[in-house]
């Protein structure tokens, strides 16, 4: 079973770099989208053999989820069922017969930090969203999660020490999520492959020079790790500022 999730950094300009045919050559059983940027209707995209499921903001033109599926969910549900977090279109849950499939477009701390407090409250309540979802069955969470978890994920760690994204603060959240009976399911397989990143900012020519950060995951519920059979990270794939990821499931 193949699972793929990818930030788009806006599906409409997406779709005009080829969003359509690198879908279709990926063929995934599952795949998810971050950051659509766009309301309903401003988009009719055409993607057979697929259950299209949409999250959109609020706000236009402004963050968004969708999820693409072979198989139809039992249930879907958007958002986390708390008022401050569901305005921005940022969760979408697909239950299967074996386990939940959630994608996720974590908050950016932003400049200056000046929506970590809010990110802090974020993370405690999703932490707690998927470890209710974990009671009943299996969850694979994926998406662009915003942190860098370890110095390894990014390739300046010391001078992103206090930026968004490398916070001590975003990181010590994600390890609390692995602490909670998570895996991150790509450091599973390469503890220590370095190098390998899944965002590059559009400035400096960081994408040529491979100056980047790893902030979109894989993760799954502890008892699945007899189901992983391999993590990838789609560095070859362009389009948008981010790469695709992927999880093959046995």
């Amino acid at each position: 079973m193949k699972l793929v999730s990818w930030n788009v950094n806006g599906l409409r300009a997406c779709v005009q770099k080829g969003f359509q045919d690198i879908f279709r050559e990926i063929d995934a059983d599952i795949f998810c989208v971050q950051e659509t940027k766009m309301q309903e209707g401003q988009l009719d995209l055409e993607l057979d053999g697929y259950y299209q499921y949409w999250n959109y903001a609020v706000k236009k033109g402004y963050s968004g989820t969708a999820v693409f599926t072979k198989q139809e969910p039992i249930g879907v549900t958007y958002g986390i069922g708390i008022e401050e977090h569901d305005q921005e279109g940022r969760v979408i849950t697909c239950e299967f017969e074996d386990f939940y499939f959630v994608t996720v477009y974590t908050p950016n701390s932003q400049n200056e930090l000046k929506r970590l407090d809010y990110r802090m409250r974020w993370e405690d309540d999703f932490r707690a969203y998927l470890k209710a979802l974990d009671e009943k069955k299996p969850v694979v969470v994926t998406g662009d999660m915003n942190v860098a978890h370890a110095e390894i994920d990014l390739k300046n760690p010391k001078s992103n020490r206090k930026n968004a994204g490398f916070t001590d603060e975003e990181r010590g959240k994600f390890t609390e999520l692995l602490d909670a009976g998570f895996i991150d399911t790509f450091r599973y397989f390469y503890p220590d492959q370095e190098g390998i990143y899944s965002w590059w900012s559009y400035r400096f020519k960081a994408r040529e020079k491979n100056a980047g950060w790893r902030i979109d995951y894989f993760c799954v519920s502890e008892r699945m790790k007899d189901r992983l059979s391999d993590a990838k990270i789609l560095t070859d794939i362009y389009g948008s500022d981010h790469c695709p990821v992927c999880l093959e499931l046995k």
